[in-house]
């Protein structure tokens, strides 16, 4: 027989554990939250829990402690990559989540007339809702973010709405949004989701310059369900003027907060019955065309007029501590300059708080790409051996390496708060190639099991690059030799691809290196598909500026079809200047439904 006590001992443990689950499981389900719409009238509030719950929100995935501090309530997201987490955190800091899925746009390859790939990606989105829907951060789902395109194609919307309805199933009590790129020509875009998406029930609006007219254009449309402003802040980059050699002009942080402050009040204040907030953005930095068109904080922290000036729109208050002000900027000459040039540049600024100001100049490169849909840029090179003084004058001599700069400068309360403002600047003439390359020897292999040649390296990863994965010892059915490339697409939407440059990771061509590759008639590689049918895009030649140390040629293969049997494959390069070659192969792709799998083999610049 069982001794009494450890019977006892162990009936009252197991009953201690019981108790323990079904306490925890009241303490879940008491935690959830219940978000709903009320509509009197055409009159709509968002309710969390019954209480009313107007957003005061920003885009991003960070500081979270100090947008709590500031008055914000709600964050919003683009993926579901990170979201357990970013709702964990949210919750911490007493913060909600607009929880964004991302769908594939077709922009980047992402195909909706392709059944395989649109059910895919159904059946990953609602994972992540049965994952999340009872987490007591979640405030709505947010399908899909500038899927849209132009909003004619109905085949998207089916797929919004779609997702959406079986959201509804799985979870009832958080609304479905989706979020379009402005209203679209005419509206187009708000009377398709009201003909073809009764699942939606609210409208995320992008809005930038138009910001301040989307009540009237939105009323303009018949829009019958509530919308929330998903995206505001400055003009774009696509929105502004341009300087004579099309340089897009950035006004300055200061002049900023007067738009974020703007759009804020023209929809979530003066609008209410019909918007239900708004979230700025970015709670964070970015580069998008320049290293600080978007963005509410600098890299180190610093807080922007952006930030003061949203959260004294949700408090009614200002700060206790003022960012500082740009008043002026001036640069003494910033059109045909010469390389070695020095030229002299001034600022004046004041402090709300009388706070003494720390100025700092830095000289950038500008490629002049504007930003399109968000899409990843990489930063761009810094001259700090060009700025010869700091303060409010400083000299700034142009470097020899480009013709297109900007000049930064930076303004700093040391308290936390910020401002920056920027002046593109442009040498005038074509930058002669300044590289003298000994022809190298022919033929000159970028890739060959039996005898590669290091003179470049496939360093540049491009758009989705944690998508890609290469094997350059793959042994299973090579073309010749006892290897082959595999190259792997893990995803069926968005893009990548990859560059062999010389130097590594030389994407500016702002360095020295390269391969002279005079008397090369044709660059020659083998390529197949796993399957057959696969598209794929090869180039060299890539860096076509008016950098020193760029390509002096460029070829291309466009939309390459490949079979599962080795074919030959060739770029032409007779009568092209080969005497400085950065980029010497290059592949690329956009997603094609579902994940993508195909070889190279001997890729070589020869002569014949």
């Amino acid at each position: 027989m069982q001794n009494p006590t450890k019977l006892i001992t162990n009936i009252f443990t197991s009953t201690s554990l019981l108790i323990t689950f079904f306490l925890l499981n009241s303490m879940t389900a008491a935690g959830q939250s219940k978000v709903t719409l009320k509509n009197d009238r055409d009159r709509f509030q968002l309710l969390q829990n019954g209480k009313p719950y107007p957003i005061k929100g920003v885009g991003g995935e960070t500081r979270f402690e100090e947008l709590a501090a500031m008055g914000g309530n709600s964050v919003r997201t683009w993926g579901v990559d990170q979201l357990g987490q970013i709702l964990d955190d949210a919750h911490k800091h007493g913060l909600t989540v607009c929880a964004g899925i991302w769908l594939g746009h077709q922009r980047h390859g992402f195909s909706y007339q392709d059944a395989n790939s649109v059910h895919q990606q159904l059946v990953d989105s609602l994972a992540a809702v049965k994952e999340h829907k009872d987490h007591p951060a979640l405030l709505l789902w947010g399908v899909g973010n500038e899927a849209e395109g132009e909003g004619n194609d109905p085949s998207v919307w089916y797929a919004v709405n779609h997702l959406a309805r079986e959201i509804k199933k799985i979870d009832p009590n958080h609304p479905t949004m989706t979020v379009i790129a402005e209203l679209g020509v005419n509206e187009v875009k708000i009377k398709n989701i009201e003909r073809f998406c009764p699942d939606i029930d609210i409208i995320g609006v992008n809005s930038y310059g138009g910001i301040e007219s989307v009540p009237q254009r939105y009323r303009s449309a018949n829009g019958s369900k509530p919308y929330i402003i998903t995206e505001h802040g400055p003009l774009g980059p696509w929105e502004v003027g341009k300087t004579s050699w099309e340089s897009p002009l950035e006004i300055s942080s200061t002049e900023k907060g007067m738009f974020y402050a703007r759009g804020y009040q023209a929809n979530a204040i003066e609008n209410r019955d019909q918007c239900l907030g708004a979230y700025s953005f970015l709670w964070g930095n970015k580069q998008e065309t320049t290293a600080t068109w978007f963005g509410m904080f600098l890299p180190d922290g610093t807080r922007l007029a952006a930030a003061d000036a949203i959260a004294e729109a949700w408090t009614g208050e200002p700060l206790p501590n003022r960012c500082p002000k740009i008043l002026d900027l001036q640069v003494s000459k910033v059109d045909q300059l010469k390389a070695g040039e020095a030229i002299q540049a001034t600022i004046r600024v004041s402090d709300p708080d009388n706070d003494a100001a720390k100025i700092r100049w830095i000289l950038r490169a500008d490629s002049g790409t504007i930003g399109a849909g968000g899409d990843k840029q990489n930063s761009e090179t810094e001259f700090p051996e060009s700025i010869q003084s700091q303060g409010e004058s400083a000299q700034i001599t142009l470097p020899d390496s480009t013709n297109q700069f900007r000049l930064f400068a930076y303004v700093t309360d040391g308290k936390g708060g910020g401002a920056v403002a920027n002046v593109p600047l442009r040498v005038g003439g074509m930058i002669k190639i300044t590289s003298n390359l000994t022809p190298a020897k022919l033929p000159c292999v970028i890739y060959d099991d039996r005898d590669i040649t290091d003179i470049f390296v496939p360093s540049g990863y491009m758009g989705n690059a944690s998508a890609i994965t290469m094997d350059p010892e793959h042994s299973v059915q090579p073309q010749s030799g006892k290897s082959c490339l595999k190259i792997e697409y893990g995803s069926g939407d968005a893009w990548g691809g990859v560059l062999w440059q010389s130097p590594a990771e030389d994407w500016d061509g702002l360095k020295p290196g390269g391969a002279n590759l005079t008397g090369a008639t044709q660059l020659e590689f083998w390529a197949r598909g796993e399957q057959g049918g696969e598209k794929v895009n090869f180039v060299f030649g890539v860096l076509d500026g008016n950098q020193p140390y760029r390509d002096s040629a460029k070829g291309e293969l466009q939309d390459v079809t490949l079979t599962k049997q080795w074919n030959r494959f060739t770029i032409p390069l007779r009568g092209l200047d080969l005497r400085q070659i950065k980029t010497g192969f290059g592949w690329s792709l956009a997603g094609q439904g579902s994940p993508v799998t195909f070889y190279l083999d001997n890729v070589r610049y020869i002569e014949n």
